[in-house]
């Protein structure tokens, strides 16, 4: 249960200090597109902060979906 813990944890960490790089890197960027998200449009972002964004919550959700498998042991592998 801890290394579940601390699994998850550690990916939520990781992918909001992500987006916090990504924040500050993404001040002084000239082109700021807006996405069309089919009912409305996005306020306007660089196409790098949109990219690292998806990355980063990959890297959270990939890493949540670690914690929750981790530990579990096949009935297979008992016998």
């Amino acid at each position: 249960m801890l290394l579940r813990l601390r699994l998850f944890v550690g990916s939520l960490m990781g992918g909001a200090l992500l987006v916090v790089a990504l924040g500050l890197g993404a001040q002084n960027l000239e082109d700021r597109p807006s996405l069309n998200l089919g009912v409305g449009r996005s306020a306007p972002l660089p196409s790098g902060f949109l990219v690292g964004l998806a990355l980063a919550l990959g890297v959270a959700s990939g890493g949540s979906a670690v914690a929750l498998l981790a530990g579990r042991r096949n009935p297979e592998d008992e016998s």
